[in-house]
């Protein structure tokens, strides 16, 4: 009963068909064929509205051979041919039907999850159970086993275990202690935690993804509207050769048999369904795709583009010596220089900041209070820690505010953080950040899938730059860049699509100036995901491979499904010119023609395994990373 509420259409059709075959049984031939006739031109009529409706959206041709082919079959008196056409016609929309969810699966398996109930604490009251739309940042939340975390927020409790594999791809759990940061979407672990809402449901992780993977599963590719013009040549040729079979053999019955087999659903069906299934198996992939234009972009990149720090490299650099100057303040220690150093990065927002702050932390150096500070972006920072005035940064930034510098001297792939102290330079953090190790499995993939030259861009000094290149096997450099000489240097490139990978904040400019532009690990970097075409959740550089990949693959299918589908309406359509196929035989190889391009579009979600790309060297999703700028050297 479902079933027939949810396809009446097709319900009806088979219950005129079986009433038609009833009555032939009975020896009614008149009354099974006026039967016939009146449910197929009723039929017909109500596609004639759709096909109308069609019209004012710039789509049109495929209805109007449907509704011609019922009509000529009547009028010749292949009424069982015309209920089979009909069939094809209600089938096919509830084969779209099907084909859209199988689809979507993983879309709407989003949609499904998304949090609606949240648990509120209040001193003195009982936990209450609220809408989720009712929270608000600082709402303290009860999150209990099992259960999906509603908002945005920071873990209250010791630990806890969340699956976020909705969010990310990352199929195993993830451990968060005290402090760290949630997301919204998460499955809880198996003991209830508590937390502090950071933002509201609307503002947080999972109603972000949602409105992305909405957005881009009502765009339209060139692909799709490619399709859509098909439409026209193809009703025109399919009308000139049933007029030519018609006028040569003086038999109307080739008119009709022609137009038959000449209403090819994979015109209107296949290629959307191809790229929402690509889409799909994306999200699935922990990689949200904005708009259908971009899996067609990616499926022709030429060029890629990367950011070095926090993408090609994991963007949290370890602290490998420090250096004392020579002209340093009496007692300047290590020791002294590092705590001074994390205590002013307290300030910073730079992710040089955290690592320096580590650093000092793991060495089990306390912080000192800090009165007064300033960043002064991509340069450094100034603060006043106790009664001592620190500047760290890079050199030109401390140079310039402390005197008797001393430029300390780097090996490749190492870079130096320098700290003046009242005035008078202090000494050197030397700190390094390493290739990702999945690094050169990911650029050699991107290779064999038709990536022609790779570029570093970055803020970095050249060194550093070069040496990160020459071990990724990258040939171009270019350091040293500001965010605008990046949007510079991308527009410059003549080998496109371009596709630029970054992660920071000072990436947002050429990450949308790019063809297609990859925020990676963008579950904090909010302003490099909004300027990006495509947002990789996971901190996983080869995702990127695996984002060509799936945009490669869904191309190829809905091309392959489009042509294919033509090419055996038209081998069809030429064989019942020639008078070899009936009318009822060819109404019935023709929903076998959209059968089987359908379901070859539905092979877009198929998970091909990519040989080469690593991804065990991953950033652990527990660790929170700040928004990213280039290091300062």
């Amino acid at each position: 009963m479902a079933t027939i509420l949810r396809f009446p259409l097709v319900a009806a059709t088979l219950l005129a068909g079986a009433c038609v075959g009833i009555l032939l049984g009975l020896g009614q031939m008149p009354v099974a064929q006026a039967t016939a006739t009146i449910y197929a031109l009723t039929m017909a009529a109500y596609r004639a509205v759709s096909m109308l409706r069609e019209l004012f959206r710039g789509r049109w041709g495929i209805d109007l051979l449907a509704v011609t082919a019922i009509a000529s079959t009547l009028v010749v008196g292949e009424y069982i041919a015309s209920l089979i056409i009909v069939l094809m016609l209600t089938g096919g929309d509830a084969l779209e039907e099907f084909a859209h969810g199988r689809a979507t699966r993983e879309l709407k398996n989003l949609l499904e999850r998304a949090p609606r109930t949240a648990h509120r604490e209040t001193p003195g009251n009982p936990v209450e159970e609220v809408p989720v739309g009712s929270v608000r940042s600082g709402d303290t939340l009860l999150v209990k086993p099992s259960e999906i975390v509603p908002v945005d927020g920071i873990l209250l409790s010791p630990a806890g275990t969340f699956d976020e594999s909705s969010l990310t791809g990352e199929s195993l759990p993830v451990e968060h202690r005290e402090g760290g940061a949630l997301l919204s979407g998460a499955v809880n672990g198996e003991e209830a935690v508590r937390m502090v809402a950071s933002a509201t449901a609307a503002d947080s992780q999972y109603s972000r993804i949602v409105a992305l993977v909405q957005e881009a599963a009502a765009s339209r590719a060139p692909t799709v509207r490619l399709a859509d013009r098909y439409a026209v040549p193809f009703t025109i040729f399919a009308f000139l050769l049933a007029g030519i079979a018609w006028f040569i053999t003086q038999d109307p019955e080739r008119f009709a048999q022609v137009l038959v087999v000449a209403t090819p659903c994979p015109l209107l069906i296949a290629a959307p369904v191809a790229f929402l299934a690509g889409t799909s198996r994306a999200a699935h992939s922990g990689i949200i795709i904005k708009n259908a234009r971009t899996l067609e972009q990616l499926a022709r990149v030429r060029t890629a583009v990367f950011d070095k720090t926090g993408t090609l490299t994991h963007g949290r650099p370890t602290l490998h010596d420090i250096q004392v100057s020579l002209v340093a303040a009496q007692g300047m220690s290590p020791s002294l220089i590092l705590q001074l150093a994390a205590s002013a990065e307290q300030s910073s927002s730079h992710v040089l900041a955290s690592s320096v702050i580590d650093a000092a932390r793991s060495r089990g150096l306390p912080l000192l209070p800090v009165s007064s500070a300033s960043e002064h972006a991509t340069q450094g920072v100034t603060a006043a820690c106790g009664d001592q005035t620190v500047v760290v940064g890079k050199a030109d930034f401390v140079g310039s505010a402390t005197t008797g510098f001393e430029k300390a001297v780097l090996a490749s792939g190492q870079l130096g953080v320098y700290v003046g102290v009242d005035g008078q330079f202090a000494g050197t953090l030397i700190m390094s950040d390493p290739l990702r190790g999945n690094a050169l499995a990911t650029l050699a993939q991107l290779r064999r899938l038709g990536v022609r030259e790779t570029m570093l861009l970055t803020g970095d000094t050249r060194s550093t730059a070069s040496h990160i290149a020459a071990e990724a096997g990258i040939t171009r450099v270019l350091a040293d860049c500001l965010p605008a000489d990046k949007v510079a240097a991308v527009a410059e490139l003549d080998d496109p699509p371009v596709m630029m990978v970054g992660d920071g904040v000072n990436d947002a400019p050429v990450l949308a100036a790019a063809d297609v532009g990859i925020a990676m690990g963008a579950k904090g970097a909010t302003a490099a995901s909004e300027s990006a075409d495509v947002v990789i959740m996971l901190d996983d550089l080869s995702k990127v491979a695996v984002a060509v990949d799936i945009g490669r693959h869904t191309i190829h299918i809905a091309r392959t499904s489009i042509w294919t589908g033509i090419l055996l309406s038209v081998g069809l359509m030429t064989m019942a010119a020639y008078g070899f196929v009936p009318a009822v035989a060819g109404a019935l190889l023709q929903e076998l023609v959209d059968l089987a391009t359908i379901l070859n579009a539905l092979r877009a979600l198929g998970h091909r395994r990519m040989p080469g790309a690593d991804s065990s060297e991953l950033v652990p999703p527990s660790q929170p990373r700040k928004l990213d700028h280039d290091f300062r050297p």
